[in-house]
């Protein structure tokens, strides 16, 4: 079974940023599914964050430790969100192979 690839356009990107920064996506009740959500979240506003240090780095009014910090930050958090997807796809194809 192959893992579909999905492609993000960069107005996608945006309206996930303006979703999350709005609140529009409320983290649903408790569970797997609710620490999922919230997660990405995190994630999606810490790589609007780095978005904006280094959009104002690049204006030359951000300080340069604090621009390659938030990069960092939201390097880190891409890393665990892929790394999480992966694990997540590797237990489905598990469950998958398992004998009825």
């Amino acid at each position: 079974m192959a893992v579909p690839i999905i492609t993000v356009r960069p107005t996608d990107a945006a309206n996930a940023y303006r979703g999350a920064a709005s609140g529009q996506f409320a983290v649903g009740g408790g569970g797997f599914a609710g620490a999922l959500q919230s997660a990405m979240q995190d994630t999606i506003g810490t790589l609007g964050h780095a978005e904006a240090a280094a959009t104002a780095g690049i204006a030359g009014t951000a300080n340069v430790t604090d621009v390659v910090t938030a990069v960092s930050k939201a390097e880190l958090a891409l890393q665990t969100a892929m790394t999480i997807r992966d694990r997540v796809v590797q237990a489905y194809q598990d469950i998958i192979k398992m004998p009825i």
